[in-house]
């Protein structure tokens, strides 16, 4: 996923009567936020680290849970049972411990409150709405357009 939203148009194709289309086809060069709470852990601590490493936008919300430990290869008891130990664990590329038992912090907190959310709000997305808005006019949407066709072979 964070790799889908880290395409930007490495070219286009313009065909007759319509307008240019990119490759790759499914890229988002506008601004972007990603909502985080503390009901994500695992894939949901690590996408956030990562949108929040490729710089792809603002992480709104509150401080995920921070459980980025694995659990792997551990044999079953003659019983059923199991005893099950942690085999592996999250590492960043400055070869430090991240995430683990700290989380990914949002750089806007928004506390989804449950009066709001019971009269229908949604704290979470009204700050991502308000926050895309904001950066919009800094990040225009160029349309692109196709040269004049060439007059001779080799323009």
């Amino acid at each position: 996923m964070i790799e889908l939203l880290a395409r930007t148009p490495l070219n286009y194709w313009k065909r007759r009567g319509l307008d240019p289309a990119p490759t790759p086809l499914v890229s988002h060069d506008g601004p972007k936020a990603m909502l985080i709470n503390g009901l994500s852990s695992s894939g949901g601590d690590a996408f956030p680290y990562y949108f929040r490493k490729l710089k792809l936008g603002t992480l709104i919300g509150t401080r995920t849970w921070g459980g980025l430990i694995g659990i792997s290869g551990n044999p079953g008891l003659a019983d059923g049972g199991s005893v099950l130990a942690a085999t592996f664990r999250f590492m960043g590329t400055d070869g430090q411990w991240a995430v683990e038992n700290e989380g990914v912090a949002p750089d806007i907190e928004v506390i989804d409150r449950p009066e709001l959310v019971a009269a229908g709000k949604d704290p979470s997305i009204e700050k991502a709405v308000e926050v895309l808005l904001a950066q919009l006019p800094a990040n225009p949407k160029a349309r692109m357009q196709a040269p004049p066709a060439p007059t001779k072979f080799g323009d």
